[in-house]
């Protein structure tokens, strides 16, 4: 991505890794949609950013919803007539606490819900606005979790996260996604890429990650700078294992 202004949607950014992103990618000076399924706190993250002079603005989305990304589809043809980059950050965990055996299936649909469909929904609905960009983004924000190099050998410093039955198989079919989408949309411009933030203290584990939610969203951003690093990568070339 270079330094020209971009129009940038990013889902679940009214917290966490999202609202850091986005706050991020507005200081480089960039036009930042925030979406967020709760209008309260998606306004108000959104109004934290404008505070602070940045180019922030909240659009309601929530990737379960197929009206709401219809609707934010269209917001942005009508006030921007293209999408830059989108980032399909939006995701949840049902597994804490629960061993793979004990994990209800409506759980489970619930995680897929929003981690794997959710996220090939908005992708879908915004795809005619990523094609008009001169330089296309689509970043997916996965996780070391979803890796088969994870999977079948866990480091012992992650192994108590090994067995998440929803969220690790959720990020492993995210991954298989992004390529599918990289690999269609190459002649057409539109990069695709997975993006790791690290190992960030979020809601989704009890905040007990090395690194914050900032670093986690200033990583991110890098990562979106420089697509051609691919998926994760830190900015030193090195791996995140989370």
């Amino acid at each position: 991505m270079t330094t020209t202004s971009k129009i940038v949607l990013i889902t679940g950014a009214n917290k966490g890794i999202g609202l850091a992103t986005a706050g991020a990618l507005a200081r480089a000076g960039h036009t930042v949609l925030l979406g967020a399924r709760d209008p309260d706190r998606g306004a108000a993250a959104a109004a934290g950013l404008s505070e602070q002079g940045l180019d922030a603005r909240f659009v309601r989305l929530d990737v379960t919803d197929a009206a709401t990304i219809t609707a934010a589809a269209g917001l942005i043809d009508a006030e921007y007539g293209r999408l830059d980059v989108l980032v399909n950050n939006a995701a949840i965990t049902r597994d804490r606490s629960r061993p793979p055996g004990e994990l209800p299936v409506p759980a489970l649909r619930e995680v897929y819900e929003t981690n794997v469909i959710g996220v090939v929904a908005v992708t879908n609905a915004m795809l005619p606005l990523l094609r008009r960009s001169p330089s296309g983004y689509i970043g997916n924000v996965s996780s070391g979790l979803g890796t088969f190099a994870f999977l079948s050998g866990p480091d012992e410093a992650l192994a108590q996260y090994a067995n998440l039955l929803g969220y690790n198989s959720s990020k492993a079919a995210l991954n298989a996604i992004t390529l599918i989408y990289a690999n269609a949309l190459r002649d057409s411009g539109i990069r695709v890429n997975a993006l790791s933030p690290g190992f960030c203290a979020t809601d989704l584990n009890n905040h007990t990650g090395v690194l914050s939610a900032d670093e986690g969203g200033a990583h991110i951003a890098r990562q979106i700078a420089r697509p051609e690093t691919g998926a994760f990568l830190n900015e030193n070339g090195g791996a995140y294992p989370w």
